[in-house]
């Protein structure tokens, strides 16, 4: 089904791929080596320099660059779009950069996912009030609950071919559609409201060549998975672009691309472009736009730094079991081997879990030999889109699921297409057959809607299947479980009594219902001010919104405890800050900090806050106003005195010349979403630094940058240097990284004595050693 080719590979006529291995020579897609006298293209110009620059991605990536270097990046994007997790924090921390005035480009604030207002009384419809009020003040787009998911209404009316949108969630992917999508924490969208850039090394390239098409029951997601089930564990498109090319794209329909480009976040990519054609014209002119469209296709000659090869004709059913989207599986696998199969998964899950107290038991849901299911979902970007949801009626048509405890919940991802399904007739077919149609939210997703019951097992056609994002609370001693599927085969399972059932299985009909969209529903609901900004008007804020609290520069050394050690291959967003119910919080910096790392290791907090408090002793003591040192922090300093080699005189030197936080080890963190708050609750704690083999996502290290916090690796074994309660001396940091080094010694301090180590912070722009020496972006832009 799919092929890595981890070598530089040219594309030639936007068909014939060419792989290139040692001594240059040239393999075509089947593995065949190439006689270039005899190719048909040997005239032209083999150059990977100049073939470099007629991809997609590079021909979007320079237009939108301003450094005039196209190594080093500085882009200013066309659109920036959050939803109400993300929003408020974003505009706060704009506000207290002291230079925000209006919004300088389109900026959708979107209200999809805190939606339900269920949790902390009026704390999530405050949030939507506050959001309100910054569109008509600066100029925003605003679009309220349950009208849109965020990135349904990004693809109906703000994308057009080669333009680049950043969003605050990490799905924010647009490719199909001619857009580069990019999905950051806030932070990086408060430097685009401040007119400011985001930078990066410029990116590989990664050629998606498809070929063939895929067969009936065979969706989008399917296609997916099976593309991050290549690449996910191996790293091969971590913060690269893909690039989706080749003659298998004319085979899919628009909604189809969307619903595999979407997926993206999922391989770690930076982002994606599809090439474009007639369809896709034909998409913006459905949507009334289409002046939106242009084609886009790579040059004659593209170079690329790698290929995925996709075989579509290949793609089966698929399935990601517990708890990541790459532990793919056919579907026609699991049910030929699921009891050794589900065995294997209950061994991992459990590794993960660290808790023998939770029953995390898969086997249990296996029924005269087949995986039976509790529970089925199609909802958000990657489900809730019209021709999935076209098919589910068509499946379920004249069928029903039953009157126990299965259900089947749709969320179609926008109103327009939820107008028009009851207009064609397709929603009364899967409310008929007992499927419950709900208005659009992102909630099943990330854990905020449809959690299951203790020790349930969901199939799903949305974006991520983590451990306990589904929204169970392991501290109360809950679990349940989410697999991956495509809509098709979901709606197959759910009429075959819950017993697990790809959809190829079935002889289903074509529904033959076009898409029409109605924007009245729009027009007469979303507030467009943009370039109308309305300045006299006062933001609304509701009791739960908070400022940020003060950030400290960074210190001339540190003194950092470490609070939390993770040994898990990847540690996702949704385990440094728990998803679902907690959302309701993001608003208020300090209680949201309550919940850092609390389904993950929930003594964090109260180590955390130990530590808080001998740092605000330390500055109390240094202005004058404390009167007594603790024993804590006496021993702390004395330790130093000792075994440092920075020469402290006494005590009150010590206590001047350093600053203490915490820091958390974990060998890969911050796969999954965008959220700044994974970073920034770590922040408000008192954290100044995480430690890792490496980061899963460039994301994350961006918000532990923008927070202040030092993004350290380490080559070393971890295992045999860091233990909770250790302490970790790191002297001259600020003068280190004023100087731009790379390379920073360290003590580590444990009842086994004094370890010498070399922490690494690679890579740091200049810009990026300044915010951390000020101590975060809202220092950075304040002068502070």
């Amino acid at each position: 089904m799919i092929r890595i080719i981890d070598n530089g590979t040219y594309l030639v006529n936007g068909k014939d791929l060419l792989e290139i291995r040692e001594q240059e020579v040239l393999y075509d897609a089947g593995g065949r080596q190439v006689n270039i006298e005899d190719f048909p293209y040997a005239n032209q110009n083999f150059d990977r320099q100049s073939a470099r620059k007629n991809t997609m991605s590079f021909n979007i990536l320079t237009n939108k660059n301003t450094s005039g270097d196209v190594d080093k990046l500085k882009i200013r994007f066309d659109v920036l779009a959050s939803h109400d997790i993300t929003y408020v924090g974003i505009i706060q921390t704009a506000r207290a950069s002291g230079h925000l005035a209006e919004f300088p480009i389109p900026y959708v604030l979107t209200n999809c996912h805190n939606s339900l207002c269920a949790v902390g009384g009026t704390i999530n419809e405050d949030d939507h009030v506050f959001g309100l009020s910054a569109a008509q003040k600066y100029g925003g787009i605003y679009v309220p609950a349950h009208q849109a998911v965020i990135h349904q209404y990004v693809r109906e009316m703000m994308t057009s071919c080669g333009s680049m949108i950043l969003g605050s969630d990490s799905h924010t992917r647009y490719g199909a559609l001619g857009t580069m999508g990019i999905g950051e924490g806030g932070p990086e969208l408060v430097k685009q409201l401040l007119e400011k850039t985001y930078d990066i090394t410029f990116p590989e390239i990664i050629a998606v060549y498809l070929k063939g098409k895929p067969r009936r029951g065979v969706g989008p997601q399917d296609v997916a998975l099976s593309i991050i089930g290549a690449v996910f564990k191996n790293g091969f498109a971590k913060n690269k672009v893909l690039e989706f090319v080749g003659p298998g794209i004319a085979n899919l329909s628009v909604d189809y691309r969307n619903g595999i480009d979407v997926m993206t976040t999922e391989t770690t990519c930076l982002s994606s472009i599809w090439q474009t054609d007639q369809k896709v014209k034909e998409y913006f002119e459905i949507h009334g736009r289409p002046e939106s469209y242009s084609k886009l296709e790579p040059g004659t000659i593209a170079y690329y730094d790698g290929a995925v090869i996709v075989d579509l004709d290949k793609i089966e059913p698929m399935i990601a079991l517990p708890f990541h989207p790459s532990n793919v599986y056919t579907i026609a696998e699991l049910n030929r081997n699921t009891d050794d199969i589900l065995r294997m998964i209950e061994v991992e899950g459990r590794k993960q879990i660290e808790n023998p107290a939770i029953k995390f038991n898969l086997t249990e849901h296996i029924v005269d030999g087949r995986l039976k299911v509790d529970q089925a979902i199609v909802a958000g970007c990657a489900g809730g889109t019209y021709e999935n949801l076209v098919d589910v009626s068509s499946i379920v048509d004249n069928h029903f699921i039953g009157d126990g405890s299965l259900s089947l919940g749709v969320y179609p991802s926008s109103q327009p297409i939820y107008l028009e399904l009851v207009r064609n007739g397709a929603a009364a077919k899967m409310m008929t057959a007992g499927a419950v149609i709900k208005t659009a939210f992102c909630g099943p997703c990330f854990g905020a809607g449809d959690v299951p019951a203790n020790g349930s097992f969901s199939i799903r056609h949305t974006t991520r299947n983590f451990l306990n994002r589904e929204g169970s609370k392991p501290g109360d001693g809950q679990i349940s479980s989410v697999a991956l599927m495509d809509a098709r085969s979901i709606a197959a399972t759910a009429i075959n009594g819950g017993n697990l059932t790809p959809a190829t299985d079935l002889d289903f009909p074509a529904a033959d219902l076009p898409y029409k969209f109605d924007n009245k529903i729009y027009a007469n609901r979303i507030y467009n001010g943009f370039s109308k900004p309305q300045t006299q008007k006062d933001l609304k804020y509701g009791p739960n919104i908070a400022d940020w609290p003060r950030m400290i520069a960074l210190p001339e050394n540190l003194v950092l405890k470490v609070a939390s050690v993770i040994m898990d291959p990847v540690t996702t967003t949704d385990e440094l800050i728990p998803s679902g119910e907690t959302s309701s919080y993001r608003s208020n910096p300090l209680k949201l900090a309550e919940f850092t790392l609390s389904r993950k290791d929930p003594e964090y907090v109260s180590k955390a806050k130990e530590v808080q408090a001998l740092e605000i002793e330390r500055q109390s003591l240094v202005s004058g106003k404390g009167d007594s040192i603790s024993t804590q922090l006496r021993e702390i300093c004395q330790e130093l005195i000792n075994n440092s080699n920075q020469h402290f005189t006494d005590i009150e030197d010590v206590l001047k010349r350093i600053g203490i936080g915490t820091t958390i080890y974990a060998v890969k963190p911050g796969d999954g979403s965008a959220r700044e708050q994974a970073a920034s609750s770590q922040k408000v704690l008192g954290g100044w630094a995480n430690i890792a083999k490496e980061y899963a996502t460039k994301r994350y290290r961006s918000n532990l940058v923008n927070w202040g916090m030092l993004p350290f690796t380490i080559e070393i074994n971890p295992e045999m240097i860091f233990h909770v309660d250790d302490l970790l001396f790191i002297p001259n940091i600020k003068q280190r990284i004023l100087n731009g080094d790379e390379n920073i010694p360290a003590q580590v301090i444990s009842s086994k004595g004094i370890q010498e180590i070399e922490l690494s912070l690679r890579n740091l722009s200049k810009d990026e050693r300044e915010i951390i020496l000020k101590g975060c972006l809202i220092n950075y832009y304040t002068g502070e």
